[in-house]
């Protein structure tokens, strides 16, 4: 008996959300969407019961625009668990040691079911060092709950029960999102965390929001001094004024949805009907954004793997890391793997670096390679395992009627045709989208959103704005819906 037959009971039993029967209506769509907005809104909002407030500071905090959820809230874990689950599949699956063929439908179940299986395994995995170690969730010492006076232990386990729920409850979020709503939960988090980010570092009217740093410098409430000095330009340039950022922030806005217009179209016409002629775009970020989730999710791993060894031995050997009280790496392995979040990183103007000159110039190095390779790699896992390679965009071309002028009518000669575009473009986006994200996190952006956090918010938006006008020509259209299969 292999694996699958043993592992059927339990994974074709593992609970899913029911898909629609026929077609959805694009205003429930948007009022599906919606409405799992505002519940996520609303459990990021909802503390843990028995978290003492007060405690560390959030370590994803760095990784959250990315990550989702919120510090101390039901949704602590976010899409962590999500993405740590995919990354599995996908190296399973890219070794071919899960044997699934997801073209059967049957195997596309089982697939389903243990990816399910594997993000409550995560949400396990990381909810229970956060609650039991090294203090990354202080619990209350005492707790009064009804009738009942739980002790600190008994508190912790409520807690690791409070973030497990959160942690299936968006799991099935981005469930109802995919198949009731309109683009992917995922996605939906990613924009909504952002967005909430960049808005705040506008318009706070506290230190740090861009428009009330500005109203407290032209009134001289912050002193700049000589623009010919370097304190003078340091000032509003990056730290008050704030103008590197804000540039950055626009000038990603712009590359991204540039990026996402340039393409290769790959002309087609219908084999049967004289006249009906179409195009295929093989766009430069042609594996999306998302890839890069995946990237900045190891680098996460990676990190909080660090923390807890460092938690529970107090000291590590040199070689593999030092922390600041802070509980940043500041030498050793996990500094030098750690991502460069911010100008102060890496700019010795902007703050007081306790490193060399060349460890930090490793650093860089280190976390310019990693996203520029993982990247590529990350695209060309994310294009096979979605069916976008160069096989199956041309068994979809094929089953839809449709040939490439000049070429033979036969899935091989497509194939071909599209191996000449697709693998080279998936590599080429891949590795540029890494290294944008690289670039925007030195240089700092409005709202201290992570460069791979704008990209992704910037990209998923453009899809989604794409997908809608899509649902609303479909809409307007019905005819549109049985050419592309939607009904």
């Amino acid at each position: 008996m292999g694996w699958k037959e043993a592992a059927e009971p339990v994974l074709t039993r593992m609970p899913a959300v029911r898909r629609p029967e026929g077609h959805v209506p694009f205003k429930r769509k948007l009022m599906w969407t919606a409405g799992i907005l505002m519940l996520y809104f609303f459990l990021t909002n909802v503390t843990l019961l028995g978290y003492q407030t007060g405690g560390s500071g959030d370590f994803f905090g760095e990784f959250r625009a990315i990550l989702a959820g919120a510090h101390g809230s039901v949704l602590q874990v976010g899409i962590g668990p999500i993405v740590t689950a995919s990354i599995v599949l996908q190296l399973l699956g890219g070794a071919n040691l899960l044997g699934l063929d997801t073209d059967d439908p049957r195997d596309q179940v089982l697939y389903q079911g243990l990816q399910k299986l594997l993000v409550v395994v995560m949400v396990v995995l990381t909810g229970l060092p956060m609650v039991f170690a090294g203090g990354f969730l202080p619990a209350q010492q005492q707790l009064q709950l009804g009738g009942f006076a739980l002790d600190q232990s008994q508190v912790q386990l409520l807690m690791f029960a409070q973030i497990l729920v959160g942690g299936i409850l968006i799991l099935y979020m981005d469930e109802v999102v995919s198949k009731w709503g309109v683009g992917s939960g995922i996605g939906l988090f990613i924009i909504a965390g952002v967005s909430q980010r960049l808005v705040t570092g506008l318009i706070q009217p506290a230190p740090g929001g861009f428009f009330y740093n500005w109203y407290q410098i032209l009134t001289g409430q912050i002193e700049v001094g000589s623009l010919v000095s370097s304190a003078g330009l340091q000032t509003l340039l990056i730290n008050e004024g704030q103008i590197i950022a804000l540039l950055t922030t626009l000038l990603i806005f712009a590359i991204v949805v540039y990026a996402e217009s340039v393409r290769v179209e790959i002309p087609l016409s219908h084999a049967r009907v004289k006249g009906a002629r179409g195009r295929f775009p093989v766009k430069l970020i042609y594996a999306s954004v998302l890839p890069m989730i995946l990237v900045r999710a190891v680098q996460a791993n990676v990190q909080f793997m660090g923390q807890i060894l460092n938690s529970q031995w107090g000291s590590m050997p040199g070689w593999l890391g030092t922390y600041s009280a802070q509980g940043q790496p500041t030498g050793g392995f996990f500094y030098y793997v750690a991502p460069i979040y911010s100008p102060d990183d890496w700019l010795w103007i902007t703050a007081n670096i306790s490193q060399e000159w060349w460890q930090v110039l490793i650093r860089v190095g280190i976390d310019l390679t990693f996203m520029v390779v993982g990247g590529a790699v990350f695209a060309i896992f994310w294009v096979e395992t979605t069916d976008m390679g160069p096989e199956s965009t041309a068994k979809q071309i094929q089953n839809s009627g449709m040939q490439i002028p000049g070429f033979r009518q036969n899935v091989g000669v497509i194939e071909k045709v599209m191996e000449r575009y697709i693998p080279q473009v998936t590599v080429i986006g891949g590795a540029l989208v890494g290294l944008l994200a690289v670039w925007a996190n030195m240089l700092g952006t409005i709202g201290q959103v992570s460069g791979t956090g704008l990209l992704l918010a910037v990209s998923i938006t453009y899809k989604l704005y794409e997908e809608i006008a899509e649902e609303q020509l479909m809409e307007m259209h019905p005819m549109m819906r049985q050419m592309f299969g939607n009904e």
